[in-house]
This record gives C-alpha cells, structure tokens and sequence, in this order.
C-alpha cells in the first residue's frame, strides 16, 4: 500500500461499510420525515376531530389522540432512543469483530496501516456519522415532542423521551461504537461480539435508568393540608407524614441537569472502553 494510504484510510471505512451508511441515513430521514408528517398533516386531523367532538361527552378525542398522533410521535423518540442498540450490534459484528474473525484486518495491518491507525479510522469515520445522524434526530424530536404538548400523553421523564429530548442520544450511540469495539478486540468472533455488545449497552441504560433520578437532588414539598404539584414534574414519592403531606419530585427545569449528568457518564464510560480499546489492540499486536 502507497504511503497515502493513512489518506484513503477513512474513505476505505466508508466504502467498506456503505449499506450501513445507507441504513443509517434512511433511519433518520424516516424519522424525521414520519415526524414531519405528524406536525404538519396528522395534527390538522385530530384538531378537526377534536373540534367535532368537543360537544360530545363520551371522550372519543383521547382515543384519537393516543392512536394518531401520541403514540407514533412516542414510538419515533422509542427509536431515537434505543438505536444505540443497533450501533453496538454493527461494531460489534459487522465493523470490527468480522474483519478480526476473517483476517481482513491483520492484511491491512501489513499493507501500511498499522493497528493504531487502523482502528482509529473505524471509530472516527462512524463517530462522525453518528454524531451528525443524532444531532438531526434530537433537533427533529424536540420540535416535535413541543409542537404540540396538549396532545401528548408522555411525560419529558419517560425513559425514551428522556434520552431522545437531548445530547444522551449521541452519547449512547458513541458509548455503543466504543464497547463494540472493545468487545470484538477482546473475543475476535463477531457473533459473540455482537451478542455481548448489546447485552452491555442494555444493561448500562438499564442502570442509568434505575438510577436516573439521583443523577440530581430532588426537591421535597410538605403541607399540613393536600396540595396538586404541576403536571409536568417527575414525582418519586407521594405520601402523608405525621404532620400532613409530602411530596419528592423533579420540577421540569431539572430536566438539563439530569440529563447531563447522564451524558457526562455514558461519554466516560465511552473514554474509557476507547482507551481500553487500544490498549488491547497494542498488547494484541505487539
């Protein structure tokens, strides 16, 4: 291989995994085109029922509300959120853990890129593409999710609205890249990397999850009598004390400081299975 090569390295990784760029790319224009049509064409469909019904008295506007516009706005934030999911099966399988299986990279490795390069290339040229794909899907959900509050039913603390409504998108599917490389270096069979890649990104999201709500302090509301907290919190406990009642709950305006808090450790969870990465690779290849 020519000494440009380093050069060719990244337009290599594109052309090598091409149908997952595609894949990638109509994932998110489906998205955002299915969102689109919910704000724009869908939603003057359920104002007009909405309007027809509102001198009836048997409720037909919830159902409408929850099939047409709630629930497919909530299955594109569902999506949005969980398709790091699919980033740890593709690195996993398909970026790093075939080309180690079948020998493809160790070729590489003695045509002029070395292992460093090599693997830099592979989490770079993705990085990038993932980066831009989940920005454009935050920017798509969140003006979707806002456009239209009073025909939603979820909630901003609902696990996959949570995620989707900010930066943890990308940060998941970069933390995904990251332990899918790490996976397919350590066990260098592409089904098994798979496998444990998803089953690692799962169970991560599944304790942030669990935890979510000590990401902040909480605030706490006592009352000698009974009091309505507003729609929009996130209540965690609900009760009556001695002296009357008590609420804990997270107002809205905590919903940046947790989800921050929560990106800021997926991003080093990433860092670190980056780092370890490498470190595998050079004892691997030394």
């Amino acid at each position: 291989m020519s000494t440009t090569a380093p050069v060719r390295l990244p337009r290599t990784v594109l052309r090598l995994h091409r149908t997952a760029l595609i894949v990638w790319g109509a994932f998110v224009a489906g998205l955002t085109g299915w969102l689109v049509w919910l704000n724009e064409v869908t939603v003057d469909a359920v104002r007009a029922a909405q309007a027809r019904c509102s001198s009836t008295s048997w409720g037909c506007i919830d159902v409408i509300e929850f099939l047409d516009y709630s629930e497919p706005t909530g299955y594109v934030g569902a999506l949005t959120c969980y398709s790091f999911l699919a980033v740890a099966a593709f690195t996993g399988g398909s970026l790093i853990g075939r080309e180690l299986e079948s020998g493809t990279a160790r070729l590489a490795w003695t045509q002029g890129v070395t292992p460093a390069r090599w693997l830099a290339a592979k989490l770079a040229v993705p990085a990038l593409v993932l980066t831009a794909g989940g920005t454009a899907l935050v920017l798509v959900f969140r003006w979707g999710w806002a456009a239209n509050r009073d025909l939603m039913g979820d909630n901003w603390a609902f696990a996959d609205v949570f995620v989707a409504r900010g930066p943890a998108t990308v940060a998941y599917a970069l933390c995904a890249l990251a332990v899918g490389a790490l996976t397919a270096l350590l066990l260098r069979r592409a089904l098994p990397a798979l496998a444990v890649s998803v089953a690692a990104m799962w169970l991560l999201n599944a304790v942030l999850e669990r935890h979510r709500a000590r990401l902040w302090p909480a605030e706490t509301r006592t009352s000698p009598k009974p009091f309505e907290l507003p729609y929009d919190v996130w209540r965690l406990e609900w009760g009556r004390t001695g002296t009357g009642h008590r609420a804990t709950y997270h107002p809205a305006s905590h919903f940046w400081p947790l989800h921050l808090v929560e990106t800021g450790i997926v991003l080093a969870v990433a860092a670190l299975a980056t780092a370890a990465a490498f470190a595998v690779l050079r004892r691997r290849t030394a």
